[in-house]
């Protein structure tokens, strides 16, 4: 598959997810008018050009700018290296925040005011230690929830809103409160209009 379709199919797939149809025209419609499906978009579009090589360097120079201006106009702080896979999905947005080395499955949905970020460790000789979340498929992550470390957040799981999450959550739990606990297993994932992956 080129780097060119995997994108394309990503667009749409983030499409379908906002708007429950596959159409080339959401995908452009979304770039114009909605301030959170834009930073997908241009996020994706610097993946592409990134990959690519060195003779893309001043098209990848004006994608990230666009991607810069797009996060500063939705009120988030989304890395355009964030690996995200497809049917991705933000729900208000603001004061979004993620760090570039977190992983993000497909058809996981982000509220405003989440918390996506990495810990440190320093050794005693100085030496730090980095460690981010990874996000499996189909979890939904609610208002103002925290998450951090090198945790697995399992297929499936929802995240109440408010929740501070800094261990691992097992696949299809309920899990709220600071410090967070699950409260429930066997969950129904929470996904509108789920992107089915070949």
């Amino acid at each position: 598959m080129t780097a060119m379709l995997h994108v394309v199919q990503y667009l749409l797939a983030d499409s379908f997810r906002k708007n429950g149809r596959l159409s080339y025209l959401d995908v452009l419609s979304g770039f114009l008018f909605s301030r959170t499906h834009r930073i997908v978009i241009t996020l994706r579009l610097c993946q592409l050009v990134d990959r690519q090589g060195i003779f893309f360097k001043l098209p990848l120079q004006l994608c990230k700018a666009l991607h810069r201006i797009s996060c500063h106009l939705a009120g988030v702080d989304f890395p355009w290296r964030t690996e995200i896979g497809p049917g991705f999905a933000i729900t208000h947005g603001w004061s979004l925040v993620v760090n570039e080395g977190t992983t993000i499955g497909a058809n996981v949905t982000l509220f405003h005011g989440v918390t996506i970020g990495r810990t440190d460790r320093l050794d005693q000789d100085g030496v730090r230690t980095s460690a981010y979340p990874i996000i499996e498929d189909e979890v939904w992550i609610g208002p103002h929830a925290i998450l951090v470390g090198g945790i697995t957040i399992g297929r499936g799981s929802r995240i109440a809103g408010g929740a501070f999450v800094n261990k691992d959550v097992p696949p299809y739990s309920l899990v709220v409160g600071n410090p967070s606990v699950v409260v429930k297993h066997n969950v129904v994932p929470d996904v509108f209009n789920m992107v089915h992956q070949r």
